[in-house]
Order: structure tokens, then sequence, then C-alpha cells
């Protein structure tokens, strides 16, 4: 049985072929000059374009809205702290600019649409308070619980080279190379530290407060202790790796045999959101006689509110503290 193939056919296929390779040569060409060592991290991609640790050390510390000796750099201890454990490396400057233009775009969009200074003046204020609060909240959490799930490698690294007859601070920095951000930028601070001058002790909890992460405490205390007292800090190490990763599978385990709850949980909630787009698609005129009167709007409020409170409940019943 024979088959005839179009020659156009072949020509476009090969065409296509020939494309596609051309694209991936530009890329390995181009995009792929530098090691994957000096991607792993923003720390070792700074390195690779100059030397100086001092001067990136300086400036990793600027990036997260710290002075160059690691300060604080806004009396506000609360905020200070949030926006460094949230890892935003725009700084203060730039962070209060996109705060001031989402203010002012969120009360010219709602003195707009709604026609109301009130409610506009009561958009700015969310814009402005509020959201970016919840912003910084949401990141910090996120990256905390990607450090989280990297700490135990990088406990295993450093017992690996304490194993080797390596000193702490030489372990440090191993971490610092080998593993992706956040872990390797944080822990290549804490090298950095180490190296102008801070000692063992001061720089772990410098880490800590950098991260704000439940598992960095065991280990600045282990490091603290070992440091002061002696004793076998690649045993304490590898045990305290081995109850991380217990609590972490724990996690896991409450989250899925939580799914089920959250998914009606989401399917509840989002349900009257559904139904109102749709009947308002279908027939716009359905709400029309009601839409413009004020106990509308406090019966929407309330049930918004009250909704919001049981989400926050069914919330906090499936994440706690292990």
């Amino acid at each position: 049985m024979s088959f005839d193939i179009d020659p156009v056919y072949v020509f476009y296929g090969f065409a296509a072929v020939s494309a596609i390779l051309f694209v991936e040569g530009f890329y390995l060409l181009f995009f792929s000059a530098s090691s994957y060592r000096s991607n792993i991290n923003r720390r070792l991609a700074l390195m690779s374009d100059r030397p100086d640790r001092e001067g990136i050390l300086v400036q990793l510390r600027r990036e997260r809205g710290l002075t160059s000796g690691g300060d604080y750099r806004l009396p506000l201890v609360a905020l200070s702290k949030l926006v460094l454990q949230s890892g935003l490396t725009i700084g203060f400057t730039k962070l209060m600019i996109f705060i001031a233009i989402g203010t002012v775009a969120a009360f010219g969009g709602a003195a707009y649409f709604l026609g109301d200074l009130l409610y506009a003046a009561g958009a700015a204020l969310f814009s402005a308070t509020i959201a970016p609060y919840l912003f910084l909240r949401i990141k910090r959490g996120r990256r905390q619980k990607v450090f989280g799930a990297q700490f135990p490698d990088a406990i295993d690294i450093i017992v690996r080279s304490l194993r080797a007859g390596h000193p702490v601070p030489i372990a440090i920095s191993m971490v610092a190379r080998e593993l992706p951000d956040p872990m390797g930028s944080e822990f290549g601070i804490a090298s950095d530290e180490i190296t102008y001058g801070a000692d063992l002790e001061t720089a772990m909890r410098n880490l800590y407060f950098r991260v704000g992460q439940d598992d960095l405490p065991l280990f600045v205390t282990a490091v603290a202790i070992q440091g002061s007292t002696g004793g076998n800090l690649s045993e304490i190490l590898e045990n305290l790796s081995a109850v991380i990763r217990q609590r972490f599978k724990m996690r896991r385990k409450i989250r899925a045999l939580a799914a089920e709850g959250r998914a009606s949980a989401l399917i509840l909630s989002s349900l009257p959101i559904a139904m109102f787009g749709i009947i308002q698609f279908v027939s716009p005129e359905f709400y029309s006689s009601v839409w413009g009167e004020s106990i509308t709007k406090v019966a929407l409020g309330g049930a918004a509110c009250w909704m919001g409170v049981g989400n926050f409940i069914m919330y906090r019943l499936v994440n706690f503290r292990i």
C-alpha cells in the first residue's frame, strides 16, 4: 500500500523544524552564555558581573529596605519588618510610588464609575492601606512557604559539609551556592555578614529576622548552643531536618484531608456571585426595581461581611500551626 505525500507539506514541515531549531540556537547563543550557578539565585547573578562581595551585600540590603549596615530604614518597625520578610526588592521609595499611583487610580475609577466622592474616598483609603498590607502579607506567606520547603535540603547540605570537615561558615556558603532563592540569597547574605565581621550567632539571628519562618529559631538555637558549649552539630541538624520534614509531611496530609472542605467553601462562596452575574447577563432588568434602593446596598454589604466571616472561620479550621 503506497502513500502519496504532497511535497508542499514536506516543505512546510522542514521549514517549521528549521524555524524551531533556529530559535533554539538563538536562545542558546545569546541567553545561555552565563552558567547555571550564576542564574541559581540573585546574589550569584550579581557576583557574576562584579566580584565585590561587600558592595553586593550593601545592594541586597538596600533592595530589601535596610540601611547599608543592616538596620531598618524607617522607624515603623512593624511595616519595615513586613516589607523585609515579604522579599520585595524595589525598596521603600518605589513601593510608596506604586501605592500612590494605585490610590489615585482607585479614587479616579470609583469617582468615574460610581459618581460618588464618598465611595471614591473609601476606595482610595482601601488602596492606600488595606490593599498593600494584604499584598505584603500574602507575599510574605508564600515566600516563607518556599523557604520552609527548601530548608531541610539546606540543612542536609550543611550536615554533609560538616561531616566532610568544613567549618560552619563554609557550610553556610555552600548553601548559598547550591540552592535557589529565597534560600540561596538569604544564606549568602549571612555568609557575607560573617565574612565582614559579624559572629555566627548574630548572622543567624539576622537571617531569622529577614525571613521570619517558624522553623528557623530551632536552627539558630542549635548553632548558637554549639558555638558556645560545643557538641555534635551535624547530628543535631540531621535530627532537626528529619523533624522539619515530618512537620512538612503532616501539613500536606492535613491539606489533603481538608481539600474537600476547601472545595465546598469555594463553591458555596462563589455560587451566589456566579448566579448574580448569570442573571444580570440573561435578564439585566431583573434587579432594576431594587438596585437603586439603599436597603439593597446594606443587605449586600451585610451578606458579604457575613460570608467573609464564615470563610475566615473555615480557613482557620484547616490552617493551624504544627
